[in-house]
């Protein structure tokens, strides 16, 4: 995945890299208000940017909360910020989840089409994650 990440990255101008930074914070603000959690604002300083791949947000509510998001190529999802410690910790804190959700749609009995697809793309998307959280050169910090 990080050789995708790199081709992936180069191909990008700075205009898509915008633009596809501010459609994937629109996504994440979206989905929390599907869950009923209005965001404020969003902590840049602590959230990460891989286009195209993954954004990985800290968004703070209204109602003084702060949560981790995650959008991108992959299932947007969320959990408290209080679940992991800062952004890596919060990519591989969705993996795991991800490789459990799986396991369990699989554990339940698969019965269509669309469970199997849904768990195959969970691992698919676990292991990815996976592979940046365990990337040292994604996590140095900027000169």
């Amino acid at each position: 995945m990080s050789e995708q990440l790199t081709q992936a990255e180069t191909e990008f101008t700075e205009e898509q890299r915008v633009e596809w930074i501010r459609t994937q914070f629109q996504k994440a603000n979206e989905y929390l208000a599907t869950k009923g959690i209005l965001p404020d604002n969003v902590a840049v300083s602590e959230s990460r940017y891989l286009p195209p791949l993954v954004a990985l947000w800290k968004l703070n509510t209204k109602a003084r909360e702060a949560f981790w998001v995650i959008s991108g190529d992959l299932p947007t999802d969320h959990m408290a910020y209080s679940g992991a410690a800062d952004a890596r910790e919060a990519m591989r804190s969705f993996s795991l989840r991800w490789q459990l959700k799986a396991e369990q749609i699989v554990n339940a009995g698969i019965t269509d089409k669309t469970q199997q697809d849904f768990a195959d793309l969970l691992v698919a998307r676990a292991q990815g994650l996976y592979e940046l959280f365990d990337n040292e050169q994604l996590w140095q910090p900027a000169e």
